[in-house]
């Protein structure tokens, strides 16, 4: 059974009540077309679950929220907090903005209040640092100063995009560079191809990525150049757009069809450069889309997805401890 989110690759959490699938802190269920989501507290992503003995643990999660008081609810769509702090949310058949705005809302909202507290931070951090360098002409400021400095390359140059495409070899880049990443359209079934840079500040060259590779690249980049988020007026705006053409991956296609119109001095195709409520379509449609093609009897790619985002995982949990670590564990363990 799977621990990870599939796109942040962090753990899922744990619950004591769903026996059958005892994962996740949040889970959303539709009981009538038995899907079951396990929805991440870091990125609030919805993970849909590829596993065999779902419909058991819908079964029990339906019993779960009709025996607990509903704390949120509409003709639709319900959330309700178990006593063990398991949170449910049962889905019946809501329209597409209303569904939207629960699925995504808190994903896109949450990211729009983190950056809000990080860049109000840093401000004050800031100003913090200097006031004390005025005050005091010591060192504290000083390395306040540097402290923030070193927070904002961090989170600048970190490596927080991988993905891996069908050689094996895993991709990884900065937000720097993944702001950088390039579309254009494409004659096939999959509507795009993707242009990912490597270095550290700029890109010194593109690798360009086509079919199952793209949507793999894509998947991990938007959330990195989306990371600012949107409010509910940006989610219903993004829902619009992808409404007027009347299927996501109809939308998909056109948008990058348009990739001439992503412009930014002078470079054609820039991903950062699309328009914001269009990049918050394009990642809503490729969800929903990977989902669909799942749920049409290809549910091998959600196993291979949750398989990658657990070795993605380990690998970059494995970065940040010293040679030896793991195998000392292990013995220990053992």
């Amino acid at each position: 059974m799977y621990q990870t989110c599939m796109f942040c690759k962090q753990p899922l959490g744990a619950n004591e009540v769903v026996e059958a699938f005892p994962v996740g802190r949040r889970l959303a269920f539709d009981a009538a077309k038995g899907r079951l989501w396990v929805v991440c507290r870091t990125c609030q992503r919805w993970n849909l679950t590829p596993l065999e003995e779902r419909w058991e643990a819908v079964e029990t999660c339906e019993k779960l929220f009709r025996g607990t008081r509903v704390r949120t609810s509409s003709d639709n769509i319900g959330l309700a907090r178990h006593a063990e702090g398991l949170e449910l949310v049962r889905i019946g058949k809501p329209l597409r903005p209303e569904f939207a705005a629960w699925r995504y809302g808190d994903q896109f909202g949450r990211r729009r209040r983190r950056m809000i507290v990080y860049t109000t931070g840093t401000v004050a951090g800031s100003a913090g640092g200097w006031a004390l360098m005025g005050i005091t002409g010591s060192l504290v400021g000083i390395m306040g100063m540097q402290i923030v400095s070193y927070a904002q390359l961090w989170q600048t140059y970190r490596h927080s995009v991988r993905f891996r495409p069908s050689d094996g070899w895993l991709r990884r880049m900065n937000r720097l560079i993944a702001s950088q990443t390039l579309i254009r359209s494409d004659s096939d079934d999959a509507g795009f191809l993707v242009g990912a840079g490597q270095g550290l500040v700029k890109s010194r060259e593109t690798e360009w990525f086509a079919g199952e590779d793209a949507r793999r690249a894509i998947n991990a980049i938007l959330p990195a150049i989306n990371r600012a988020g949107g409010n509910l007026k940006k989610v219903h705006s993004a829902v619009s757009e992808i409404e007027s053409h009347g299927h996501p991956e109809r939308f998909v296609h056109q948008a990058a069809q348009r990739w001439r119109e992503y412009r930014h001095k002078g470079t054609l195709g820039l991903l950062g450069a699309m328009p914001h409520h269009t990049r918050l379509a394009f990642e809503m449609a490729l969800h929903e889309e990977e989902e669909r093609r799942a749920l049409q009897g290809e549910l091998w790619r959600l196993e291979q997805a949750w398989r990658e985002a657990e070795e993605i995982a380990g690998i970059a949990d494995d970065l940040l401890l010293p040679e030896g670590a793991s195998g000392f564990v292990d013995r220990h363990r053992r």
